[in-house]
């Protein structure tokens, strides 16, 4: 039987925006590109390989309606997916956890509730710099973003 992941046990990365059959869908805590996600799979595994069919189909689903949530709400020029596992290996026990980077990028920048969000990295390697947003606006875009998402689900 699998133990019960770092997402689900720890409960999660950032605030649930929506839980589907195999996968779960954070805000990420860091909004240094807005809309930035992580999408965990709600059963401990480690690699790709582990991933039942039934579960890449519904990632597919995810992708799809991410993307287009995103695309209608914010206008990215383009979304970065990455699926690393690097920070896992910083510790003496690693256990890493299949989870997806959802990053929206920018060309130009963005307003969101009064806040600039300027994409420094446009056209390179997203960076793992951390920026906080208040609570009140990431309060707002989790809301934002969760009822479009449930709105895309519910008409697939």
């Amino acid at each position: 039987m699998d133990q019960q992941c770092e997402y689900c046990a720890l409960g999660g990365y950032g605030e649930l925006l929506l839980e589907t059959r195999h996968w779960l869908i954070y805000l990420a805590p860091s909004q240094r590109y807005l809309g930035t996600c992580v999408v965990a799979l709600k059963r401990s595994k480690t690699d790709l390989n582990q991933l039942k069919k039934e579960e890449w189909i519904e990632f597919g689903d995810i992708v799809h309606v991410m993307e287009l949530a995103l695309s209608e709400l914010l206008k990215p020029t383009l979304f970065n997916w990455s699926c690393f596992k690097n920070s896992a290996f910083r510790n003496e026990n690693p256990q890493p956890e299949i989870h997806w980077h959802f990053i929206p990028r920018y060309k130009k920048p963005v307003n969101f509730a009064g806040i600039s969000f300027i994409d420094p990295d446009f056209g390179y390697i997203p960076q793992p710099i951390e920026r906080k947003i208040p609570d009140e606006v990431s309060y707002r875009l989790k809301k934002m973003i969760q009822e479009k998402l449930l709105y895309l689900f519910d008409g697939e």
